[in-house]
């Protein structure tokens, strides 16, 4: 809806021209709210007289008003000009705006821009620390809180120190605070979650300051005391206050461990999301294989996951909660002996699983108030967790807030973008159990060490809250008297860039006296030890297990490890023996120091080479000589694919960047030139099919890995030339070389040698600058030529991952390429002179060593990889080199047709995104001038070329796809080639998809909007059109999905469908001569039958849509000279598809019953339970599935479960966007028509002076009554109306002699509008009916055959439509009369008493309708009085026909097929009289005579004499069904229905009659048939015999004065096989008796019988 929102769309009001479900859904639910109604008595047999008894007196209406123009005398040409200037006022330019989009799995073309490369963040929740207090307040407390996992046992976030104490407790510590840097002020802190979970705790540790006694004998006061008592309470409270304020200023810097509370982060997380994604992840890479569907499904899932790829900051997971306030009041005391992070796992488990953990420990009352909240992308006043500040950062704040970091449970595959460089140290535990007795409250002191001297502290330790930034040292907290105390401390260093041998961390222990003592030091020294940074020159991490030395640390103690430390003199002293009894865990978050033994070697020598070292070298414990060191590098360029993901994955933007340096740039060692082309590029490759085959990492639509399109795209480059030449003697020798003289020389010459071709040599100039300028260009050309090369000389395993996923290997060459054509300003360069021809034939190697891998399982990856190949290269190189590529790649799909059946789709897939390119339309060289085309930024010489041949061309030719246009216009005949291929095979839905989405972006382009470039546009398109027209009859037909029925097979199958009247049947009853097909306008089912592949609606829809655009926007006067030099063959196609449009673009109906059914949906869909959902289905299928496109997609029954998928997004839609979408879709359905009433314009324009015509009107009439017949807007139905009106005035003539049957269809639909509820539709109906009458009286001087179509009109649509307004209805007909008495001209003549003629005999059958409506629930009733109404017209053929006709339709509906067929029994009998007085032929029966071997009741119809009838006289016996095809077309309808419904001997009986009429037309066709249906027939006597049962009859007797007139009548009611009384019992007391308040038992009295 947001694309719709900047076009403001006119609200349209439509009509529904026929019943709905929504109608009937209103009126069941009405049904239930109405007022009883007494029950009316039937009028009797006494004829015409009582059925017009109740005549209403038309003048007493107020008529509508008149059309001005309507009686004035205009001509014809003026008529058609103004209705034309009024359809072209306020028109939608861009018809796509309108049509909903395509769906982008099927858009192939769509490139995904990957996200750019960011730190990573999770699903970040901000923590505001508000408050904490206790009962108590004697003393300074500290809080630190951070994430725990349970399930994974591990701390997932660093570590957040906050001081909430007042400046009274805090000036009890200012002693030992130099400084408050404001960073450690913060109290609210970002935490970020990767893998969320339900085991997530927040954890919250209060420390205080150390005091002399045990945890809980410091805790106690805390939980006796209150400070509110007063009294003895109050007193003990000082007395502790000033205490503690002793501690502070004595021990200020020392803690002890307090207490501690768990949060659970449970209702912060959407767990249910987060696990169907991970299952949609693993379902998505273990199915790497299988249909089309499948693959659009994994395409979704890829597209899905890659937007919630690690790198996005979108918080997937954390549900939409708002900021939550969180009090804690139970705080758990501290166990002294159970410190340790395992201690707290074991306790957060408890806690997890038991409630009453809290009962079995020691507590504490206290309040800590937080607030939870999710954080927001942009924070202000945030600092990261190095503490640098993130903009926008308020100078003025004095709380920031902090981004803590994560320590994720598993691995995160990001790469480094921020320069991060951390280095955790965890004291875990100390074993002093033998040590002397002095050693028991123990601290440890921390130091980052750059040296021995006790100044060498480096002040990189972050502080906690309230104090520096930074420290020289940190203090771990003390535990009470205990000789082998847990830490649980987190020391954050922040590391130096650059680490040397003498960098290490010093631990020195002390013992605390927490008594004073004169004299005495509050530290007791009991001894060191330390740990050096780097080994071997890697950092170190892990666990460790650290002697303790007693003495002083000798000199040169930091260049060895404490448990290798060489003999001493005097030796060292160690606490038991040099054993290790201090464990401590080193962790570091770094991208500087990779941590994996492969990537530290790789760096390592790739550094040797670009730095001034000394060799021999160190990595890890060998040592590298210079003539060593080419081996190695190679072997670790090998061993790169060996490494971990993770770290590769961290550092792979510097990995690739090396590699790719290595690949192309040939390295100097030891004076000799050394190759790595081949080395580095297997392993580029290598790691790309890592990556690529890894579970963990995300991929886009087309399998292209995350990391590497972002890589791609936003980072890689080539080095750069002039950078490299300035430092020549810098940066590719090694230290010390003795060579370094000539190595300048011979570093150019090898530049300009291609790796993989050494032979090629450059020239050598005299002076080094010379060689820079005359080897610059060179340099640049080789730098990309060497890629092309290695993609094409790789060979086995290399070769085949290479173009598994050559999409990777071709967007670097192109950016390559553009970086070439950047640096070397080569964007005014002609487009041939851009690269070399050695380049351009590296590039044909490369696309034809694609194509010959074509044949592999990975065809379609490589086929669109090199779609976007070529289409990039159309940006870069020159495009007659680019066009002979694709003519080459696509012949040689050609050839491999016949061994790959889905190369044709792959074929389309090429083309699609090549079409898809910015400079499609100059790239096609479409009819346009230089003035008006979008401009290329750098056009290709052939592009520039005029076209001044339009005006000479021949239009019919520019319809056609010839081998000029294909040559013309390259790109566009390719396409339409493969559409035209395509539409036989099953990937005619890709080919038309592709010239969907191209004719979309035309529309919506904004350098497209001027009208004269869309009318040059759709000139491109115009051989679509025959296209379109060729593959006709494989289109979905609209009009019979609309009636209920599917296309059949063959026209025998639609004579043997059980439908009361059939297609086929009805177009036979029309006059047409049995098996002759209608020629003329005929509907698509009429065309000569082939088996075609029938096209789907939705395809079907998406190519008539691009027809419509093109007949929009084509030159209209172009589109009439086409259209009249057609001839009648093909202009009928055309017709025929204008009438398949008119049904495809009919507004569907969106009301009150979708919304109140997506309710429906949403509630059932939310409990998802399989009886809520067996409800749904249920009721869907009884409604029909047809009102429900694409639920079948969301409801899924299974065997063991039901389930449900959102695959309609429709149904999850707000009411705005319903509305929204409801309102586009009304603006779309007006467009479409409208075009087509323009098309249809242009093909009367344009065939008026055609000997043809009589033939197009009925074709004309026939669309026009077709888009009558659905649902339009009264803009439409205004302009529609206009046209009939003009084209009655035109071919009056022809369309009251010639289109009889066209014409009775046409005043059904136009009496059906003149019902309406709209006024502007009645008013224009009505003029239209008017105006018929009138023509057809000028014409002929009586209209008694259009007075007998309308009064047939009405009577057929009282009698089978249902959703007509009598009031409204005589209204329009008081409108007519009033029309007939205001035209002056008619006056003199008979015109206006015919007219009150026919309006009398129209209102009387108008008041028979109201007698239907009140029985309209009683089928028994409404029958009878339609048997009545129908005998009433005995001396009205016409009329007692189609009454009768409208019985057997209602009778059929209640599948009483044997009352149908005797309906239509008489029907025949009666037009068997009208032939039997016109003509006199030996095979057609003598009048209803011949009929009374089938019923006795037959010959009332013989009650028509010649005194009556008189076929003669004009209008009488007019219609389509008094013909003998009628009377056979009738016959066969009632055998049918005989058959069905079980009476085989009526259906001998009923071919009796019919057979000698098809002998006599020698139709062996219909024998055939005819008899096959006879022999079936007999067959089910023999075999059914007497076992039939054709129903349950049951006498009826009504009692009562409620009854009126019916009182002690007794009828014979008709029920279904094996009824019992009970259920009509039933029936009818809800029938008979709704609203009535006497008792069942009291007045019905029933006989059970057979007939």
């Amino acid at each position: 809806s947001s694309f719709y929102a900047p076009f403001c769309l006119p609200s349209y009001l439509f009509i529904c021209t026929s019943p709905r479900d929504p109608v009937r859904f209103q009126s069941c639910v009405s049904l239930q709210q109405e007022a009883p109604r007494p029950l009316n008595v039937l009028c009797d047999e006494t004829g015409r007289t009582t059925l017009t008894s109740c005549d209403f007196n038309l003048r007493s209406l107020q008529p509508d008003p008149r059309l001005e123009n309507l009686l004035q005398h205009v001509s014809v040409e003026d008529f058609e000009r103004q209705n034309e200037e009024a359809r072209r006022a306020n028109r939608h330019a861009e018809l796509f705006a309108l049509y909903p989009a395509m769906d982008e799995e099927d858009a192939v073309e769509i490139r995904p821009v990957p996200d750019c490369p960011k730190e990573h963040l999770g699903n970040r929740i901000l923590v505001k620390l508000q408050t904490l207090k206790f009962d108590i307040e004697i003393e300074p407390l500290f809080a630190c809180i951070a994430l725990y996992d349970v399930k994974e046992r591990k701390k997932i976030s660093e570590n957040f120190h906050c001081d909430l104490n007042s400046e009274q407790f805090k000036g009890f510590l200012r002693s030992h605070t130099p400084c408050i840097d404001s960073s450690s002020q913060a109290r609210s802190a970002v935490f970020s979650v990767t893998y969320p979970s339900s085991d997530i705790y927040l954890v919250v540790k209060i420390e205080k300051v150390l005091q002399q006694g045990e945890i809980g004998d410091c805790a106690e006061p805390y939980m006796v005391l209150k400070e509110s008592e007063g009294g003895k309470s109050k007193e003990k409270v000082e007395k502790l206050k000033a205490q503690a304020e002793s501690f502070c200023q004595r021990l200020g810097k020392y803690r002890m461990p307090f207490a501690w509370a768990p949060i659970s982060l449970t209702n912060f997380f959407n767990f249910s999301t987060l696990e169907r994604e991970m299952s949609e992840a693993e379902s998505l890479n273990g199915n790497r294989k299988g249909t089309t569907g499948d693959r659009r499904t994994m395409m979704l899932q890829a597209r899905r996951l890659s937007e919630r790829s690690l790198n996005s900051e979108d918080n997937y997971a954390v549900s939409n909660f708002k900021a939550t306030s969180l009090t804690v009041n139970t705080f758990i005391k501290q166990e002294g002996d159970r410190l340790s992070d395992e201690d707290l796992f074991k306790f957060l488990t408890d806690y997890k699983r038991s409630s009453s953990l809290q009962r079995r420990v020691k507590s504490i009352p206290g309040s800590l108030k937080l607030e939870i909240s999710p954080a927001s992308e942009v924070l202000s006043c945030c600092l990261t967790p190095e503490l640098l500040q993130v903009k926008p950062f308020a100078e003025n704040r004095s709380r920031p807030q902090k981004e803590i970091l994560e320590f994720p449970v598993r691995e995160v595959y990001v790469p480094h973008t921020v320069y991060r460089n951390l280095l955790y140290v965890y004291p875990q535990r100390l074993n002093f159990a033998n040590r002397l007795a002095s050693a028991r409250n123990i601290t440890i002191k921390i130091q980052f060490m750059c040296g021995e001297d006790a100044t060498c502290a480096m002040p990189i330790i972050f502080g906690k809250s309230s104090g520096p930034e930074f420290l020289q040292e940190m203090y771990t907290a003390v535990t009470y008297h205990n000789k082998s105390p847990d830490f649980y401390e987190e020391v954050k260093i922040k590391l130096p860039a650059k680490l040397t041998e003498k960098h290490h961390l010093l631990f020195t222990f002390y013992h605390i006296s927490c008594q004073p003592k004169q004299g005495a030091c509050v530290e007791t020294l009991l001894g060191y030890s330390w740990l050096p940074i780097l080994l071997n020159d890697r950092l170190q991490t892990g666990h460790y297990c650290l002697p303790v030395a007693l003495d002083k640390l000798p000199l040169n103690y930091s260049m060895h490890s404490p448990e290798k430390v060489p003999s001493q003199s005097p030796p060292i002293k160690w606490v038991e023996g040099h054993k290790g009894v201090f464990n401590v865990e080193v962790q570091a978050v770094s991208s500087i120091h990779t941590q994996d033994n492969h990537l530290e070697k790789f760096f390592t020598l790739c550094h040797s080479l670009e730095s001034q070292v000394t060799f021999p070298i160190r990595v890890m414990e060998q040592k590298i000589t210079e003539a060593a060191l080419e081996h190695e590098l190679k072997l670790s360029i090998i061993c790169l694919n060996s490494s971990r993901l993770e770290p590769l994955v961290l550092f792979l933007h510097l990995v690739l960047e090396k590699l790719f340096q290595l690949a192309v740039q040939p390295m100097v060692i030891a004076g000799q030139t050394a190759n790595f082309s081949q080395f580095a590029f297997e392993s580029v490759v290598a790691i790309v099919n890592s990556l690529h085959n890894s579970k963990d990492l995300s991929k886009d639509q087309h399998g292209r890995n995350c990391l590497l399109a972002s890589y791609v795209y936003y980072v890689f480059r080539l080095p750069e030339p002039q950078r490299d030449i300035a430092r020549l003697e810098s940066r590719y020798y090694t230290f010390g070389r003795t060579t370094a003289v000539s190595v300048g020389s011979r570093l150019l010459q090898s530049r300009v040698m291609s790796c993989s071709n050494p032979d090629i040599h450059g020239t050598q100039t005299a002076t080094d600058e010379e060689v820079k300028n005359i080897m610059l260009s060179k340099v640049r050309e080789e730098r990309k030529l060497e890629l092309a090369l290695q993609m094409v000389v790789s060979t086995g395993m290399v070769r085949e991952t290479v173009f598994k996923y050559a999409w990777f290997f071709f967007e670097l060459l192109i950016k390559s390429m553009a970086q070439y054509v950047h640096n070397m300003d080569k964007q005014d360069t002609p487009r041939r002179s851009r690269f070399s021809d050695r380049f351009k034939d590296d590039i044909t190697t490369i696309v034809n060593v694609v194509t010959s891998e074509i044949e592999t399982e990975q065809a379609e990856k490589i086929n669109i990889s090199l779609a976007f190949f070529l289409y990039d290269l159309l940006s870069l190189m020159d495009r007659g080199f680019v066009f002979n590529l694709i003519r080459h790649y696509c012949n040689q799909l050609s050839n491999k047709l016949n061994t790959l059946p889905t190369l044709i789709s792959m074929r389309l897939e090429f083309l699609r995104i090549l079409c898809s390119h910015e400079h499609y339309l100059n790239l096609n060289l479409f009819f346009m001038t230089s003035v008006s085309a979008p401009v290329s930024p750098s056009p290709s010489l052939s592009s520039q070329v005029g076209i001044t041949h339009f005006q000479d061309q021949k239009i019919a030719s520019m319809f056609d796809l010839s081998a000029d246009y294909r040559q013309q216009h390259f790109l566009a005949g390719l396409l339409f080639t493969e559409l035209a291929a395509a539409l036989d095979t099953e990937a005619e839905g890709k080919a038309i998809s592709a010239v969907h989405s191209l004719l979309s972006s035309h529309d919506l382009d904004q350098r497209c909007l001027k009208p004269e470039v869309k009318v040059k546009i759709a000139a491109l398109y115009l051989p679509l059109v025959g296209i379109i027209l060729d593959a006709l009859p494989q289109l979905y037909d609209f009009t019979e999905a609309r009636s209920g029925k599917g296309r059949t097979g063959s026209p025998d199958e639609d004579q043997e469908s059980s439908n009361p009247i059939n297609q086929s049947v009805a177009w036979a009853i029309a006059g047409n001569q049995f098996n002759l097909l209608r020629t003329s306008g005929a509907p698509l089912s009429s065309l000569p039958y082939k088996q075609y592949n029938t096209l789907s609606p939705d395809t079907t829809r998406n190519l008539l849509i691009c027809f419509l655009w093109i007949m929009k926007n084509a030159e209209q006067s172009l589109i009439r000279k086409w259209i009249a030099d057609l001839p009648s063959m093909q202009l009928n196609r055309i017709l025929d598809l204008l009438f398949i449009c008119v049904s495809c673009f009919e507004y569907k109906v969106c009301g009150t019953f979708h919304r109140c059914f997506i309710l429906l949906y949403d509630l059932i869909s939310k409990s998802r339970s399989p009886l809520c959902t067996l409800i749904l289905l249920t009721y869907v299928a009884l409604l029909g599935n047809d009102r429900f496109p694409g639920l079948n997609e969301n409801l899924r029954w299974r065997k063991e479960q039901t389930q449900w998928r959102q695959a309609n997004e429709r149904l999850d839609k707000t009411k705005a966007e319903l509305d929204q979408e409801a309102l586009i879709s009304g603006n779309l359905a007006t467009e479409a028509n409208l075009i087509i009433l323009d098309m249809q314009e242009n093909i009367i324009q344009a065939s008026s002076a055609v000997d043809c015509k009589d033939n197009l009107l009925g074709g004309v009439l026939k669309v026009l009554v077709n888009s009558l017949s659905c649902d339009q807007s009264t803009t439409y139905l205004t302009h529609c109306f206009a046209t009939l009106r003009a084209l009655i005035a035109k071919f009056g003539d022809l369309l009251f002699e010639e289109e009889m049957e066209q014409c009775a269809d046409l005043c059904q639909r136009v009496l059906h509008h003149c019902s309406s509820s709209i006024d502007i539709t009645r008013i224009q109906a009505c003029a239209t009916l008017y105006l018929l009458m009138r023509h057809s009286f000028s014409s002929i001087s009586n209209f008694a055959r259009v007075k007998m179509q309308v009064t047939m009109s009405l009577a057929s649509l009282v009698g089978k439509s249902s959703d007509f307004n009598e009031e409204y209805l005589r209204r329009s007909l008081r409108t007519i009369l009033a029309y007939a008495e205001e035209d002056m001209d008619m006056q003199p003549t008979m015109f206006p008493v015919q007219v009150k003629e026919l309006l009398r005999n129209l209102n009387s059958i108008l008041s028979d309708t109201v007698k239907m409506r009140e029985f309209q629930e009683d089928p028994e009733m409404l029958m009878d009085l339609m048997y009545r109404i129908a005998k009433g017209y005995q001396t009205s053929p016409d009329l007692r026909l189609t009454w009768l006709q409208n019985m057997a339709e209602k009778h059929a509906k209640k599948k009483c097929y044997t009352e149908a067929a005797m309906c239509l029994v008489h029907a025949a009998a009666l037009v068997a009289e009208y032939l039997s007085m016109l003509e006199d032929h030996k095979y057609l029966p003598v009048g209803s005579v011949s009929f009374q071997n089938i019923s006795s009741n037959v010959l009332e119809e013989s009650a028509v004499s010649d005194d009556i009838l008189s076929p003669d006289e004009d209008g009488i016996c007019s219609g389509r069904y008094f013909s003998e095809s009628g009377l056979v077309g009738l016959l066969e309808q009632a055998a049918e229905l005989f058959s069905t419904g079980g009476l085989y001997e009526t259906v001998n009986e009923v071919y009796k009659i019919v057979i000698p009429i098809l002998e006599a037309h020698r139709d062996f066709r219909k024998l055939t048939s005819t008899h096959s249906k006879l022999q079936k027939a007999f067959d089910s006597i023999i075999n059914k015999g007497q076992k039939r049962m054709f129903g349950t009859y049951f006498r009826v007797g009504f009692y009562g004065s409620k009854f009126g007139d019916l009182d002690e009548q007794e009828f014979v009611y008709k029920e279904p096989a094996i009824t019992k009384l009970p259920e009509i019992s039933h029936r009818l007391e809800g029938l008979k008796l709704r609203g009535c308040k006497f008792c069942f038992e009291s007045f019905w009295n029933f006989c059970l019988g057979q007939q």
